[in-house]
């Protein structure tokens, strides 16, 4: 009976379960690696492909290797947000320098912005293009309204219909863009705008934000004609010319009919 245990505590024996161990973890890596490995290539060719389009469309004002020059920061580092915002909404590739980008006709695909960003992403760390669930509303709308207000309501007007800032800038409304520029805008601070990061507005904050704008898209002014939510200057302005004008010319009327 000693003897039989003596061998079934052999050193051999747990020699073979290792072995056995090894064999089991290398067939499930097997089976799994070439998952991973199609992942990589899928990603080199689509950094290349936006190496060339970087290289063909950016590189004139950003330099060869996105280092700058000729005018045009350096994007190592900026992420792959700043590049689908500003590609995206077609400020870049800009067309004419001046005191601010603007707005225009996005020049690329939805592939050729993808790819554009992955370049630029390779460069070096930064902001990574938001997920869905970010930029699709969802928030808390009364708490991203008041985030709004204290945050971004001194440039971008309380409804988000833009205003004017100094020297020639302004800072554009925001009615018309979408949940996820707006997002990228908060991560990247393009322009004149500061920098939101996850430090100073956590990621439910900028999804609250979002989901207050697009809930300003859709909602109804209850007062009656919104004159373009740009404050008391268009209202003030509407009362003197159009109601003071009215009881004006009705005066006059009444005077020669009295006459």
């Amino acid at each position: 009976m000693s003897s039989l245990t003596a061998r079934r505590r052999h050193p051999a024996a747990i020699l073979l379960v290792l072995l056995l161990g090894l064999v089991i973890t290398g067939g499930l890596y097997a089976a799994l690696a070439p998952k991973n490995a199609d992942a990589a290539p899928d990603n080199s060719k689509t950094v290349a492909a936006g190496q060339k389009l970087f290289q063909s469309n950016c590189a004139s004002c950003h330099g060869l290797d996105a280092a700058g020059g000729n005018g045009g920061p350096s994007l190592v580092g900026v992420g792959a947000a700043a590049v689908d915002f500003q590609v995206g909404t077609g400020r870049m590739p800009l067309a004419n320098p001046g005191v601010q980008a603007q707005r225009g006709p996005v020049q690329f695909s939805s592939e050729e912005i993808s790819q554009l960003s992955a370049y630029v992403a390779s460069l070096g760390p930064g902001p990574s293009i938001p997920s869905k669930d970010l930029t699709s509303g969802g928030g808390d709308i009364a708490k991203g309204g008041e985030l709004f207000r204290v945050n971004c309501a001194m440039c971008h007007n309380f409804a988000g219909s833009g205003g004017a800032l100094t020297r020639g800038k302004f800072a554009p409304k925001l009615t018309d863009v979408s949940g996820q520029h707006i997002y990228e805008a908060m991560l990247t601070g393009p322009q004149s705008m500061p920098v939101f990061n996850n430090t100073n507005l956590t990621p439910q904050d900028k999804k609250d934000i979002v989901s207050f704008l697009m809930n300003v898209k859709t909602e109804t002014s209850p007062g009656g004609w919104s004159l373009g939510n740009l404050g008391p200057v268009p209202e003030g302005l509407f009362a003197w010319t159009i109601g003071i004008g009215m009881l004006i010319g009705i005066a006059v009327w009444l005077g020669k009919k009295a006459a």
